[in-house]
């Protein structure tokens, strides 16, 4: 049987299990031109949310009835499409289910094919490899572009995007300080990641953190999560700063939207551009290629947070805005 979760109502405030419906079908058989998918690993992330509520986004929203989406990995079971072979391992939308049907009517983005002997764990290929990791890449090395000896600072550092964007500004030769709730996070980035310093944001004086860990301002914030950690990051930035908008994390359970006061990036001209991986659609293979040999020359390190069971998603997606994740969250199918 294939078991979907579909989207039953738009959460409001954090997601529960109630605003889905937990259904099972049959295993779908191709027709002509499909390919039938086996999920092995899906990916949760924050613009699940996003997708969930009816606001204005970049992807129309999931309807009501629809299986929720998401990205993942899965092994292809069937095929009566060229471009499959039974056995070849794809990467794309495939929802939040058993089972995905590639080449059916009304597909939004065709699964890649990923290719054979890539000495890669498939989880990383998710994350640090995958489509998180091209997010941060080029988020950071398109918008922010860091100087050597410039300040980055990311928030949501022990996250999936966090981790690799301050990373890579350490190997593009940046001071690199990131912003994470809680002891063990701030230890993890500094000790194993190597960035130069944390802030943890759950401790009272979290904002004197911040001014002693970036004495000559900001050149670079990689923004993660919005709120009162945005403003006063943003109240540090120095003079012709950048600032890659790639996520608000703390506001997409809010039923309002959050007002923020623009003074800054008009008198520090600093320049604010949103972004979201689809811009570089066209350039995922040279992100990946660069991503994957600083993996395999140890510059870059991977972290997973893996859940097990599909039914377990609901509550799992939650753990992002919990901070309860270090790196990517997946869960195993």
């Amino acid at each position: 049987m294939n078991r979907q979760f579909r989207l039953k109502r738009r959460p409001v405030g954090r997601v529960t299990r109630e605003d889905f419906d937990l259904v099972e079908a049959p295993v779908p058989e191709p027709a002509e031109g499909q390919a039938v998918i086996r999920n092995l690993y899906l990916s949760l992330d924050p613009t699940n949310r996003i997708w969930m509520s009816d606001q204005p986004q970049y992807m129309p929203p999931v309807a009501i009835g629809e299986v929720m989406r998401g990205g993942g990995i899965g092994r292809v079971v069937a095929s009566r499409n060229p471009a499959y072979r039974e056995g070849d391992l794809v990467n794309g939308i495939l929802g939040w289910q058993d089972y995905y049907v590639a080449g059916a009517p009304g597909e939004m983005f065709a699964p890649s094919v990923i290719p054979d002997g890539l000495p890669i764990p498939l989880p990383t290929l998710m994350g640090a490899c995958g489509m998180t990791g091209l997010t941060a890449y080029f988020g950071l090395t398109e918008i922010g572009q860091p100087k050597p000896g410039e300040t980055v600072v990311v928030s949501a550092a022990a996250g999936a995007v966090g981790s690799v964007v301050g990373q890579v500004a350490k190997i593009l030769g940046a001071r690199v300080v990131g912003i994470a709730g809680g002891a063990a996070k701030c230890a993890f980035i500094t000790g194993e990641l190597g960035f130069d310093a944390a802030v943890d944001y759950k401790a009272p004086d979290w904002r004197e953190q911040l001014k002693a860990a970036t004495p000559n301002g900001i050149d670079v914030n990689f923004e993660n999560v919005g709120g009162e950690i945005m403003e006063a990051v943003v109240a540090r930035m120095n003079l012709y700063s950048r600032m890659p908008l790639c996520g608000m994390i703390s506001t997409y359970n809010d039923a309002q939207r959050p007002r923020y006061d623009l003074s800054p990036f008009l008198m520090k001209r600093i320049r604010l551009q949103g972004f979201i991986i689809l811009d570089f659609k066209d350039r995922y293979i040279e992100g990946s290629m660069q991503l994957a040999q600083w993996l395999m020359e140890g510059k870059l390190k991977a972290r997973e947070t893996v859940v097990e069971g599909l039914d377990k998603a609901p509550e799992a997606l939650n753990m992002l805005f919990d901070g309860s994740n270090i790196g990517k969250l997946i869960v195993k199918i």
